[in-house]
């Protein structure tokens, strides 16, 4: 949808565990929080059990990848130790493999160590909030294991970020901060990398709002830009709703995210996600 603005030649495919997936169409990712604390309640679960349900009723409809979460990065969201991030995590990535060995999954982790282990039990993908500023060996550890990364714009940490909103000029800001670090990514033989501006990630609504009018500039890069606006504050402030009444405007959001050039949506209500895709896809 934004060819024309395209300064780099477009990544349509990203290798993921040896399958590709095509961004000609955009795609849905569905995410599943292995926590406790996480902003959505309906988005979390606490047994493997229970993940398992989950998954198949994501993939059941429409989901392209699984994105799964033991830390939550909600702003004041209390702090774990890799330990037990990990103690979360391993179980419901070897359950959701075996019962369902075709799907891609994707961990959403800041901690290499994390990062590591995920992608030896048989994840695919790393989505990491901090662009590698919370754990230094990050970029080290994604080069050597050569998966996906979600690289993402985000100031601080999730209990500092909602303090760090002023910016001289955000999208200038936030291009610089993805060009030295694809650059750093680069020199490691990182190709396969996604795009995430950081809905809510050190940005107030207005700033959100902007942002998303203004998406297609991220298609410079020519590579996949994700979108992550599901049921978040921007939503429901603005409306003076719940985030479990924010389901239509999380639709509205993702509809625009789409015809702004997203190439991945982030969501915690995929069959809706997956429907706004083939209407959008059906314009074109």
């Amino acid at each position: 949808m934004c060819d024309k603005n395209t300064v780099f030649q477009e990544k349509k495919t990203i290798n993921a565990g040896g399958r590709l997936l095509d961004f000609s169409e955009p795609k849905v990712m569905g995410i599943l929080n292995i926590t406790p604390d996480s902003f959505y309640p309906e988005s979390r679960v606490q047994t493997t059990a229970a993940a398992l349900v989950k998954a198949e009723k994501m993939l059941s409809d429409g989901a392209a990848i699984l994105d799964i979460g033991a830390y939550s990065s909600r702003p004041g969201a209390s702090d774990i130790p890799p330990e037990e991030e990990q103690a979360r995590l391993l179980p419901v990535i070897t359950a959701i493999k075996r019962q369902f060995p075709q799907a891609i999954l994707s961990i959403d982790t800041f901690r290499a160590s994390v990062a590591e282990a995920s992608i030896a039990e048989g994840a695919d993908i790393i989505n990491d909030i901090s662009g590698g500023e919370l754990d230094p060996l990050m970029f080290e550890t994604i080069g050597r294991l050569q998966v996906p990364y979600i690289l993402m714009h985000m100031r601080g940490t999730p209990i500092t970020m909602a303090s760090l909103t002023q910016y001289d000029n955000m999208f200038k800001e936030i291009m610089q901060y993805f060009s030295s670090k694809l650059a750093v990514l680069n020199s490691l033989n990182v190709h396969d990398i996604i795009l995430d501006p950081g809905f809510g990630f050190a940005k107030t609504a207005d700033q959100n709002l902007r942002l998303l009018n203004n998406l297609e500039l991220f298609k410079t890069t020519g590579l996949p830009v994700l979108a992550g606006l599901s049921r978040k504050k921007t939503i429901w402030q603005t409306l003076g709703i719940s985030s479990n009444e924010a389901l239509n405007g999380t639709t509205v959001l993702n509809t625009i995210a789409l015809m702004k050039g997203a190439s991945l949506l982030r969501v915690h209500d995929v069959k809706e996600a997956a429907e706004a895709v083939k209407l959008v896809s059906s314009l074109s």
